[in-house]
């Protein structure tokens, strides 16, 4: 991917879906239609005003605030930014100056959760360096899976070490795969997250849409189409647990978070 043009570097909308299809010991499968954002992180620090139409740390009907991500792990809470580009410090990685593109759900009507959200750290080229995986679960806990030297295209595999469902024991490994397509990749964006556990997939899950700025135009689509996106998310979490309970799948206790809320991955899989 070229080095983003300042004139691409203006928050972007993705509308698409989100599907689910654990395998084990339980068939159970769901797609769902969805939007999120996809925010030029230091275009914004530089520049707020090329928020447009997304209202950035304050009320409005589509927001992002910086509060929402990375301050459960960094004392400098409040500014996402910093946070993040301290993680990187923290891990070795030193040469991702480019622009840092973070694809999340935002707020909607003030309300917000991220189950996972994605940060994609470029070099001053603009070729993708890392990308960190932000993940939430619904006690409050984040953990940032750090995927280094990714490529498009290729997988990567991270050990799961967090929890975030009670059905499912912490072990194993995540297999994450990241496509992005169009001028400065802001034409699509899909990824993959599938959980193997020893005896091989148990969880196939991703997210894909197709990206255009956020414009009064596509804000008010979005609202339309889906007014209670974030909320819908944490009624679909609990619901699908019901279901999942309904069907006798074994619930795990909850362990301990991570002492480090931090990992990386692991391996390159061909």
């Amino acid at each position: 991917m070229s080095d983003v043009a300042a004139a691409a570097c203006v928050p972007h909308i993705g509308f698409g879906h989100v599907w689910h299809t654990r395998l084990r010991p339980r068939l159970h499968r769901f797609a769902v239609p969805t939007f999120f954002v996809l925010l030029p992180m230091r275009t914004l620090a530089r520049r707020p005003e090329a928020a447009g139409v997304l209202a950035l740390n304050r009320p409005g009907v589509l927001s992002f605030h910086d509060a929402d991500h990375g301050w459960g792990m960094h004392p400098r809470r409040g500014n996402a930014l910093a946070w993040l580009e301290g993680l990187l410090q923290a891990q070795g990685i030193d040469d991702a100056h480019g622009e840092i593109w973070l694809q999340c759900y935002p707020r909607v009507l003030g309300y917000s959760f991220k189950p996972v959200s994605f940060w994609y750290c470029h070099r001053a080229d603009g070729s993708l360096r890392a990308i960190v995986a932000e993940v939430n679960n619904t006690f409050g806990e984040r953990h940032a899976y750090v995927l280094d030297q990714p490529c498009y295209g290729q997988p990567l595999q991270a050990h799961k070490v967090f929890h975030v469902s009670p059905f499912f024991a912490v072990r194993g490994h995540y297999r994450f795969e990241f496509l992005r397509t169009g001028p400065d990749g802001l034409q699509s964006a899909r990824v993959r997250i599938d959980y193997h556990d020893d005896a091989g997939p148990v969880l196939l899950t991703g997210m894909a849409g197709r990206l255009e700025p956020l414009t009064a135009a596509s804000r008010r689509r979005a609202l339309w189409r889906y007014p209670l996106l974030t909320l819908g998310v944490t009624v679909r979490i609990l619901w699908h647990a019901l279901l999942l309970w309904a069907k006798r799948v074994p619930v795990h206790a909850r362990p301990a978070a991570p002492a480090v809320p931090v990992s990386g991955s692991s391996s390159l899989q061909s």
